[in-house]
């Protein structure tokens, strides 16, 4: 995996403690990994940073079919 293909996205699980999403892309598909066994709780910033990881992966994903 280069690193231009995997974004790492901070939020905050549902007790208000530091978590990090992961986006990644894997044989041409776009995978999500959220805090194992917890709810991603994010702010308006995070789902930006969130929205730009996919759109980017998206682009990524497509380039590599």
């Amino acid at each position: 995996m280069g690193p231009n293909q995997e974004w790492h996205i901070s939020c905050r699980d549902v007790a208000g403690r530091r978590q990090d999403m992961s986006v990644f892309v894997n044989h041409g598909r776009v995978v999500i990994v959220s805090p194992p066994g917890e709810t991603a709780v994010l702010s308006p910033l995070e789902v930006g940073r969130l929205r730009a990881a996919l759109r980017d992966a998206v682009v990524t994903a497509a380039g590599t079919e």
